[in-house]
């Protein structure tokens, strides 16, 4: 459910700033050609969804600024009460608009009513999307949007964005709150991998599967994400994000900030579902993102231009000036080394993919990148971290260990 509230601003843009938002899109299949099938929603789990909502507050515009022969853009949200929130992002109109500059938001803890300091949104966040030429890019509804940010429990909101360049239309906060799981989390361990008959172990080159939380685990509602499921060619390549959402989170807050994610991925930003395939967090708990099968070629929307024939793995937390937890490293390692292992990828290996196109790579270029890649190896981005971007040669000799390389 979303709530959109507006704040004082000028009669002619504030006309246009309250129209409702644009419903997601419609299902649709990729209509690439490319091999997929598309399959029905599979039955609803017995557990019920956590209840969550959306709220939206417009930003007010600031005059512009001239200093240092330079003129510089604002806009800004006074001290707001408002209802509770744990996950907070700054939205715009088109998503095709890139926020050039800082935006920034402070909340108070709806705890101890203490205001908190102020934090930094990233603002580059349309790299984590939907290839360019897929039907969930080109959709209605779309909108642009900052990387989303776990505040955890608060009541009130203040923000600022500036910049050098016009500011994008639309601009607003959206707040989520992703609901109070009272359930408590579940971690269905998968049964026990049998190795071929006549073989005392696994073949070269595959990986048990790990314990993964399944939707139902971590309270997904999944009446939000459409009802389709779409699928790419079999998985060759994993790579590797965080979800710049902060740090700021407990291991038994992690189905939250999912669902956090999950609800601002589809009501804000306007995609089908959560974009990343699989999440985990701190401890090195795995967690199913996009519906369709864990053991299934998942079409994501994580790497902008090379969603196809991978797979979209996010670290939940911002690891630019954080070190990774050697549990973290453990739970991607784990999980690339089942995923690659149902088609028998090396994970210190590389592979040839198409681009689709982004800003490192032109539509249709074939590109060698490592089986297990950063986001920036794809696109010219800060993902997924410095420090976490250092640790993917340790992570590929460790998934490749577990391979029987």
């Amino acid at each position: 459910m979303r709530t959109f509230l507006a704040t004082s601003i000028g009669v002619t843009c504030a006309a246009v700033l309250m129209l409702p938002l644009a419903p997601a899109a419609a299902a649709h299949p990729d209509p690439r050609p490319h091999p997929r099938t598309t399959a029905p929603a599979r039955t609803a789990s017995a557990s019920a969804p956590v209840p969550g909502s959306t709220a939206s507050l417009l930003l007010t515009r600031l005059p512009a600024t001239r200093a240092d022969g330079h003129d510089r853009y604002g806009a800004s949200l006074s001290r707001r009460t408002t209802k509770p929130f744990s996950l907070v992002g700054i939205v715009w109109d088109d998503p095709a608009r890139t926020l050039t500059g800082t935006a920034e938001v402070r909340v108070r803890d709806a705890r101890t009513g203490a205001w908190g300091a102020w934090q930094a949104l990233e603002t580059h966040n349309a790299e984590h999307a939907a290839d360019p030429e897929s039907r969930e890019a080109r959709a209605p509804g779309r909108h642009g949007g900052t990387a989303p940010l776990w505040t955890g429990a608060a009541d009130a909101v203040e923000a600022r964005v500036s910049g050098p360049a016009p500011l994008p239309a639309g601009l607003r906060i959206d707040l989520v709150d992703p609901g109070t799981d009272r359930r408590g989390t579940t971690r269905p361990a998968p049964g026990p991998v049998k190795p071929p008959a006549g073989h005392g172990a696994l073949p070269r080159g595959q990986a048990p599967e790990p314990a993964i939380v399944d939707r139902a685990g971590w309270g997904a509602d999944e009446n939000l994400r459409e009802p389709q499921f779409g699928y790419t060619g079999p998985v060759r390549a994993a790579f590797v994000h965080h979800s710049a959402s902060g740090n700021n989170y407990t291991c038994a807050e992690a189905p939250s900030v999912i669902r956090g994610i999950y609800r601002y991925h589809v009501e804000s930003n306007g995609w089908r579902d959560i974009g990343y395939n699989f999440l985990v967090d701190k401890c090195g708990t795995v967690y199913e993102g996009r519906a369709g099968g864990v053991a299934k070629p998942v079409m994501g929307a994580h790497t902008l231009g090379f969603n196809t024939d991978s797979t979209g793995v996010a670290l939940l937390g911002t690891y630019t000036d954080t070190e990774p937890s050697a549990a973290a490293l453990d739970g991607l390692a784990k999980l690339t080394a089942w995923k690659l292992g149902l088609n028998n990828m090396d994970p210190e290996g590389k592979v040839t993919l198409v681009s689709d196109g982004g800003n490192l790579y032109e539509k249709g270029a074939k590109v060698s990148l490592d089986v297990i890649s950063g986001h920036r190896d794809g696109f010219a981005t800060e993902c997924p971290g410095k420090l976490l971007y250092e640790k993917l040669g340790t992570l590929r000799s460790k998934a490749a260990a577990l391979q029987g390389r």
